[in-house]
């Protein structure tokens, strides 16, 4: 699995990081920061969801044997 986040086209809504804050932070202006690019399996479920509840659908999340 792979994390892009989409700063342009965040609007600092800030679900992504109150879902994981192990991969996702918001830096001074709010937008959305990921900490981590490839995150650990145990957060892949809540690294999707983070993705899903995004208002913006900035954060782009890839799948497969190419994202690993």
């Amino acid at each position: 699995m792979r994390v892009y986040a989409d700063r342009e086209s965040c609007i600092s809504g800030g679900r992504c990081m109150a879902t994981l804050p192990e991969v996702f932070d918001q830096d001074d202006e709010g937008l959305v920061v990921v900490l981590t690019s490839r995150p650990a399996p145990e957060h892949h479920a809540k690294t999707r969801k983070a993705a899903y509840l995004c208002p913006a659908r900035a954060i782009d999340v890839t799948e497969g044997p190419s994202a690993n």
